[in-house]
C-alpha cells in the first residue's frame, strides 16, 4: 500500500474488488467513454471485474503487469493506475494507463498516483522505461505525465481503438534511471 494523501491509498489490486470495481466505473461510465475502448454491458458487472480482477493477480504474480486501485479511507476505489504489458530481459519495459473518478479530479490525485507508480517500476520492479500514450486533445493526461518527468516522444497515428474508432495518440515516455534531483521533484 503507498500512501497518497490523508485520505487515498495507492494499492494492489486484489481478488474481492470486483463489486467496488464494478460500481466505480458505471459512476464513471460516461467521464471515460471518450478515453476508453467502448465496453458492452458484462463489464460494469461485479462477475466481469472479479473475473478481471482475478486475471490482473495472476498477471502479477507471473510479472506480467501491475495494476493498483486508487483507495479513499473509505474503502471506495476512485480510480486505477496500470502497469500493462510488462516485458523483461534488454527492454524492461511497461505501458502506463490511469484515471480517476470524475469527481475528484483536479485535485492532484492522479499526479500523485503516477509519481508512486513510477517509484514502485524504479524501486520494486526494477523497470527502465515506462511509456504512455494520450489522445492529443487529453491536456489534462498530458500534464500529469509532464509533472512527473515523462517526455514526449512523438505521435502514433491510429494507435488504439477508442470510443468506437481507430485514434491517433501523443507518445511519452519516462527512462527510470534518471531520477528527478530535489530540486526538479514536482
Amino acid at each position: 500500500m503507498l500512501p497518497l494523501d490523508a485520505e487515498h491509498t495507492l494499492r494492489e489490486i486484489r481478488t474481492g474488488d470486483g463489486v467496488e470495481l464494478a460500481r466505480a466505473y458505471t459512476a464513471n461510465r460516461e467521464h471515460l467513454a471518450p478515453w476508453e475502448p467502448r465496453r458492452d454491458a458484462a463489464f460494469y458487472t461485479a462477475e466481469w471485474q472479479e473475473n478481471h480482477v482475478r486475471q490482473c493477480v495472476v498477471d502479477a504474480a507471473d510479472g506480467r503487469g501491475a495494476r493498483f486501485v486508487i483507495e479513499a479511507s473509505d474503502g471506495r476505489i476512485l480510480g486505477r493506475v496500470n502497469l500493462n504489458n510488462i516485458v523483461r530481459g534488454a527492454f524492461r519495459s511497461a505501458d502506463l494507463g490511469y484515471w480517476v473518478d470524475a469527481g475528484h479530479g483536479r485535485r492532484g490525485l492522479a499526479s500523485r498516483s503516477v509519481r508512486a507508480i513510477v517509484e514502485c517500476a524504479r524501486e520494486d520492479l526494477t523497470l527502465h522505461r515506462i511509456q504512455a500514450a494520450t489522445l492529443p486533445h487529453n491536456v489534462a493526461s498530458q500534464r500529469v505525465l509532464s509533472a512527473n518527468g515523462f517526455a514526449r516522444i512523438g505521435v502514433a497515428p491510429k494507435y488504439l481503438h477508442i470510443a468506437g474508432e481507430w485514434q491517433d495518440h501523443v507518445l511519452f515516455q519516462l527512462l527510470l534511471e534518471d531520477p528527478f534531483s530535489a530540486r526538479e521533484r514536482p
